[in-house]
């Protein structure tokens, strides 16, 4: 490089000239014992064959040789040093050698203790950290294996879940399943065991360091899942199912450290023989809605084998995502959605509750389009080349807008954030969703076709860009990015298992025998008012409501105003959007 190579020779000889070489020979056999003084068909010089007293010239004032022989009784490594007579003297020469010796001594004994090693910055390549806060994270978490970052949602979930320990968390979720049969206990607990060790996500817990402006997730390698077993076969029907909800209610209340891993527990509560209720806890910052069919479809592929996760196919990192979501181009994200809030000038609020309000556990009503509506639906989107999740999408507008007094709204929209370009998406289990604002300027005289075709074609130019942090957006938008209304149009599978053809009504097909009775859940969150629609077996919607700003009977009617939009529009999408009666 220094004398031959064009490219790099006049750098490297514009440097200073190197005092001290190192020159490692390898590892070589030694002669067998008894063989020593026999020809052997190589050896380095200096090793104990013939050259070992045949003068060497060097090219620095000091030359470091080392050479592993494989003896019988073991490796033995050789250091040497050699140097020009008169630069220096022996003594100064063996005192050096001698250190050497001794520092390589050290560091082999001290990698040789149980307690030596541990973690440095490079082990975490995507997060910005000092060795200061490798080793602060090694101390507070035991069994440290990784070290990531906190999706921009996640970010905001755990800032929710510390601004004040002593409230209630509504961001811990429940997922309820009834089950009726043969319940291997053991197996099912095993099972779920294997799936908290074959998911990295579900072993993060979440930390703030300080000088680290952004949160961080740390997996550990290995945790027991929390399981709990209570058993009220004792008591009478109608007792034992209030005493396992009053157990659940209080499971759901019982708040996370999120700093400790893992963030869910399981109980199962045994309501008669061959009747369970199984109910999972966890804090929502850990896995979004599409995890959950995913996550229950290998729980009963592992119980029906055994408590084994072996035949399971072969998972898709969680990082891969965390790097994709790095590599994103943050400037052309913020520039998108500058233009797209661009006039935006006040918030879009339907309830005048404080920010930073005490939490409230909302309570929810529930909607359904009937068969006619579904079919109209269908027809509509058709017709006119749009997703339901649109329409739904313009309904809701219509009905913030008639709450607000507005034509020109924003709301808050639940994405799934889950990229096509990242290989193993689809079955991924963790994180992904995040919280974008949608904006909906409606006139009303436009038509409801030109209406849903203008909503679809801005939220089409956003698709790229809804990876960007709600509250980074907020920052760039102003005040015309403020909302209090979430919507959520969730395109999956909501329950364990798809209800089979000819099961009676209530009732599906478990694995073994089992029969799922019931599919349930507990859930809130901190927006006065919330939508979610589903389009699996004909759209559904519930609509969770604070219950301190809305009573039953007004959420009531907002799902009766939202079914005659949606009637109105699949009835007449050339009409106009000023006669929908809203």
């Amino acid at each position: 490089l220094r004398h031959l190579n064009p490219d790099t020779a006049p750098t490297l000889a514009a440097l200073p000239t190197a005092q001290i070489g190192f020159n490692y020979l390898g590892r070589t056999p030694a002669a067998a014992a008894g063989q020593a003084d026999e020809p052997q068909d190589w050896a380095p010089l200096g090793s104990g064959g013939g050259g070992a007293d045949t003068p060497i010239p060097v090219m620095h004032a000091l030359e470091a040789m080392g050479i592993v022989h494989d003896l019988p009784e073991g490796p033995r490594l050789t250091l040497s040093l050699a140097w020009p007579e008169r630069v220096l003297d022996e003594a100064a020469v063996r005192e050096l050698v001698d250190g050497w010796a001794a520092m390589l001594t050290g560091i082999a004994t001290h990698t040789s203790a149980a307690v030596s090693g541990g973690h440095t910055p490079s082990d975490f390549p995507l997060i910005a950290l000092g060795q200061g806060h490798v080793e602060e994270l090694e101390a507070a978490t035991p069994g440290l294996a990784e070290v990531l970052p906190v999706t921009p949602l996640q970010e905001g979930l755990l800032f929710h879940a510390l601004f004040d320990e002593s409230d209630t968390d509504v961001y811990v979720e429940q997922m309820i399943l009834g089950l009726e049969g043969p319940l291997d206990v053991q197996a099912l607990r095993a099972s779920w065991q294997r799936l908290l060790d074959r998911h990295a996500p579900l072993r993060a817990g979440f930390r703030q360091l300080d000088g680290l402006g952004d949160p961080v997730q740390v997996i550990v390698e290995h945790a027991d899942m929390p399981w709990q077993e209570e058993d009220l076969s004792r008591l009478a029907e109608d007792a034992a199912w209030a005493e396992s909800d009053r157990l659940g209610i209080a499971a759901r209340a019982q708040r996370f450290d999120l700093a400790a891993p893992p963030l869910l527990r399981i109980l199962l509560v045994k309501l008669a023989p061959d009747r369970y209720r199984m109910m999972m806890t966890l804090h929502h910052i850990l896995l979004d809605g599409w995890s959950l069919p995913i996550l229950m479809q290998e729980l009963w592929t592992a119980y029906e084998a055994g408590g084994s996760t072996a035949g399971l196919p072969e998972i898709t990192p969680y990082r891969n995502y965390l790097e994709w979501l790095g590599r994103q181009d943050k400037e052309a994200a913020r520039e998108a959605w500058r233009q797209e809030l661009a006039g935006a000038d006040e918030p879009t609020l339907v309830a005048p509750v404080e920010r930073d309000a005490a939490a409230v556990v909302t309570e929810e009503v529930t909607g359904a389009a009937s068969a006619e509506l579904s079919e109209a639906l269908d027809d509509l989107t058709r017709a006119h080349g749009v997703t339901l999740n649109t329409v739904v999408q313009a309904a809701w507008a219509l009905v913030v807008g008639k709450l607000t007094g507005r034509r020109d709204v924003v709301f808050g929209a639940a994405v799934a954030g889950r990229p096509l370009d990242v290989p193993g998406m689809e079955s991924m289990l963790g994180f992904f969703i995040n919280t974008v604002p949608v904006r909906v300027e409606f006139d009303p005289a436009h038509t409801v076709a030109e209406m849903l075709s203008e909503l679809q074609s801005r939220q089409s130019a956003l698709m790229d860009y809804q990876y960007l942090g709600l509250s980074e957006v907020q920052r760039l938008a102003g005040p015309g990015a403020t909302f209090d209304t979430l919507m959520a149009f969730e395109n999956f599978p909501a329950g364990a298992h798809e209800q089979s053809p000819g099961a009676d009504e209530g009732q599906a097909d478990g694995p073994s025998g089992l029969r799922v009775v019931e599919a349930g859940g507990r859930e809130s969150t901190n927006y006065p008012l919330g939508l979610v629609a589903g389009p699996v077996g004909g759209l559904t919607m519930r609509l969770s409501y604070r219950p301190d700003v809305f009573d039953a009977a007004e959420a009531q009617e907002l799902m009766r105003w939202l079914l005659r939009v949606l009637e109105g529009m699949a009835a007449d999408p050339q009409g106009r959007v000023g006669r929908l009666g809203v």
